[in-house]
């Protein structure tokens, strides 16, 4: 016999934990129907959740102002002036190259931090560090050593640099009268030149250790100096007249 314990009261109460336990799936099947899980009303449920007017479609993303402004006017002005049969044959850019050189980094390597952070923020993509390829005694250069840095830039990320070179930072150039239009290569790509990184409003000039010059490198599809000529002189790159 189990043994009880008598109250006061005279009531048998059992000894020992007697409790029933829940049943295990009915557990599960009450936690299913309260999650949605796989039932009926789950099921509707999604719809319901996609067709919020406050959720955010899914997009390609915003398209740079040069970017449109390539594909609404400039496309139609280079088959004006070159007369494409194929839409294809239309120059374009491909990509812009910004190199930053530093020799004298070789002895200071707080330059070479310094330049990175500036290119950096100009071209809003992390550069890389370029390092010499042989040694040169005669200028105290080992092979693996830095001596710049570079990046790269493509689809959004170029036309918005070259948005802002060409319509911020080159006008700050002191007694600016345009780029040079002899710079291409005999193939439509164009190289520009700038003397410091100052001209750019990303740039602070309390945080420059050192005036730093950069190339520039547009390459383009263009298959002639010409058609490069007349991409970038649409696209609103002041040449010099």
């Amino acid at each position: 016999m189990a043994k009880t314990d008598k109250n006061p009261g005279g009531d048998a109460k059992p000894k020992g934990d007697a409790k029933p336990k829940p049943d295990a799936k009915a557990k599960t099947g009450a936690t299913k129907s309260a999650a949605g899980g796989k039932g009926k009303q789950g099921a509707e449920a999604q719809p319901e959740q996609a067709a919020d007017p406050k959720a955010r479609p899914r997009s390609g993303g915003v398209k740079a102002r040069l970017h449109e402004h390539y594909r609404k006017n400039v496309i139609a002005a280079l088959n004006k002036d070159f007369g494409y049969k194929n839409p294809m044959a239309v120059p374009k850019l491909e990509k812009v190259s910004i190199n930053i050189g530093l020799g004298e980094a070789s002895g200071n390597s707080k330059l070479m931090d310094g330049a990175v952070n500036e290119l950096g923020a100009i071209a809003g993509q992390k550069p890389v560090v370029t390092k010499a390829k042989k040694s040169i005694a005669a200028f105290k250069l080992r092979e693996g050593m830095s001596i710049g840095c570079m990046v790269t830039l493509r689809g959004e990320r170029m036309y918005e640099f070259l948005d802002r070179l060409m319509n911020v930072a080159l006008p700050r150039v002191r007694d600016f009268r345009g780029v040079s239009p002899k710079s291409f290569d005999g193939r439509g790509n164009y190289t520009l030149g700038l003397r410091d990184q100052l001209i750019f409003p990303e740039i602070d000039y309390n945080k420059v250790d050192k005036v730093k010059g950069m190339n520039i490198s547009i390459t383009t599809t263009a298959k002639t100096d010409a058609e490069g000529l007349a991409l970038l002189r649409h696209m609103g790159m002041p040449f010099r007249q």
